[in-house]
């Protein structure tokens, strides 16, 4: 086991920060605007969709530096300990940073409410692009861009600012403090320690091991645990939750590997979905779209694909697709795990198969089980939208008849669900026959979906039918027009 810490520690911009206790509810963006006076980062939606809060959190990968943009509203203070924060004026000292110059000469701010959100997220982007690990062309620029929604100069200026920016190299201020931060955190990283707080009105635990978890987990039962908190920090935000104690699931080791063998793919529960692309996207092509659409780049960063599953949701991305490809998942608990089929896992709404001292600790899928796999996401907009209906398909063919065959749908029922009665009516058949009338009237039998503010129940059945007709004509050998422009323009994109 670790050594716990009680005195919480990050590093703002070059100052060291240290604090021993504070309200284990409060946000990174409250710290920052606060206490810290930083006021350029702004409180826009507080839910971490605008973007106006988006702050550079630096941590280290594999010993190096690495920056991740992320929507400090829904951030916990506490869950920042050991990292470095930037914000839009550490760009801006001692001169402004090459991304704040290009989008003054270009006009690319207007009030300037939303600018240093805009910056900052371009300003991960100008590091990326400086250490050689992305290139600042229209599509990449876009993405960026996608997790900051009001832009009041119009798309132009801004974009015109980003590829100037991406031309021009780090100033010798901001390449001193990262080498500052590095060789910070690499102390501290290996002090060995870990975040035991006891706030002034609970208690704040950031564990590095399975051992400290249970540990943590004996001592405050009740503790809501969290990894992204892109779904927490919303309840607390929102809905004024608060919590007798919070546990931190991040940082844990154990939880936090990706493992690839000739036969599966495993995923730790604590791998945010910005991790999760690069091997997802390997089993098929259409999961790299899917998940460039799964929130910004700001909720990618904090999201995790453990966090996703146990959260439930029946308009989740992540599950149907996963579902579809067999995927299993893996629930820890003090002295052992247990494996369970990811679709037994979603009971009914809201209701899981998870006891009380069991964590989700990862995800498996098989390899090679299907020769022909298809997700498609339907959203009232391309980028940053819940699902109205996800919708994956996995089949295997021999000889032209459809040997096996997995469909789940997310926003069709009370959870993830498969569709067994449209399944049963394609396995055996051959992909040359007439199948989406007996299909189709099977689909139709297998869900009872509800009307709400995303989709109607009538849009949500044409949908699923339409999904299906789709994937029955690839099957077929049909060419499939794009469902959206810019789909395959982030497919197989790294920006990690």
């Amino acid at each position: 086991m670790a050594n716990a810490r009680s005195e919480f520690r990050c590093l703002l911009g070059p100052k060291t920060i240290h604090r021993s206790s504070f309200d284990v509810h409060q946000t990174l963006l409250d710290f920052i605007r606060l206490e810290a006076r930083l006021t350029g980062t702004k409180e826009g939606c507080a839910e971490g969709d605008c973007g106006a809060c988006t702050v550079l959190v630096g941590k280290l990968h594999d010993g190096v530096l690495q920056y991740e943009p992320v929507n400090a509203c829904i951030v916990p203070l506490a869950s920042v300990d050991s990292t470095q924060i930037l914000t839009v004026e550490h760009l801006a000292d001692p001169e402004p940073h090459p991304v704040q110059q290009a989008m003054a000469h270009e006009h690319g701010s207007q009030c300037g409410f939303c600018t240093p959100g805009i910056v900052m997220s371009l300003a991960g982007l100008h590091d990326a692009c400086a250490k050689g690990q992305a290139a600042a062309d229209t599509d990449t620029i876009n993405d960026v861009l996608a997790g900051n929604l009001c832009r009041c100069t119009g798309y132009g200026p801004i974009i015109s600012a980003a590829r100037s920016a991406c031309t021009k190299p780090a100033s010798q201020a901001f390449l001193s403090l990262q080498a500052q931060a590095e060789s910070t955190l690499l102390k501290w990283q290996d002090d060995g320690t870990y975040l035991d707080l006891h706030g002034s009105n609970g208690r704040f635990v950031v564990p590095k091991t399975l051992e400290d978890l249970w540990q943590a987990r004996s001592e405050v039962p009740t503790a809501q645990l969290i990894a992204g908190s892109t779904d927490v920090g919303l309840w607390v935000n929102k809905s004024h939750a608060r919590f007798e104690g919070v546990i931190d699931l991040g940082k844990i080791g154990a939880l936090r590997s990706i493992e690839k063998d000739d036969e599966t793919l495993r995923l730790g529960a604590g791998v945010t979905v910005a991790e999760s692309i690069a091997p997802l996207s390997e089993l098929a092509p259409d999961l790299g779209p899917l998940l460039h659409r799964f929130g910004s780049r700001q909720v990618r960063a904090q999201a995790t694909v453990g966090g996703n599953i146990a959260n439930g949701s029946p308009i989740g991305d992540l599950a149907p697709a996963l579902i579809a490809l067999d995927a299993s998942v893996d629930l820890a608990r003090p002295g052992g795990t247990r494996t369970i089929a990811l679709e037994s896992f979603f009971i009914d709404y809201g209701k899981q198969d998870i006891s009380p001292d069991e964590i989700v600790a990862g995800v498996s899928v098989p390899l090679k089980k299907h020769t022909h796999f298809h997700c498609w996401k339907i959203s009232k907009r391309f980028d940053q939208d819940i699902s109205a209906v996800c919708g994956a398909f996995g089949f295997a063919i021999e000889n032209d008849t459809i040997t096996s065959v997995r469909i789940a749908f997310g926003g069709m029922a009370a959870t993830p669900r498969r569709a067994r009665l449209c399944e049963q009516a394609l396995a055996g058949q051959s992909v040359h026959d007439a199948l989406l009338p007996s299909a189709g009237e099977a689909l139709a039998q297998d869900f009872a979906p509800i009307s709400d503010m995303r989709a109607s129940a009538a849009y949500r059945r044409l949908a699923a039918h339409g999904l299906l007709e789709r994937c029955l004509r690839s099957l077929g050998g049909q060419a499939l027009p794009q469902l959206f422009p810019t789909a395959q323009a982030v497919q197989g994109v790294s920006h990690e």
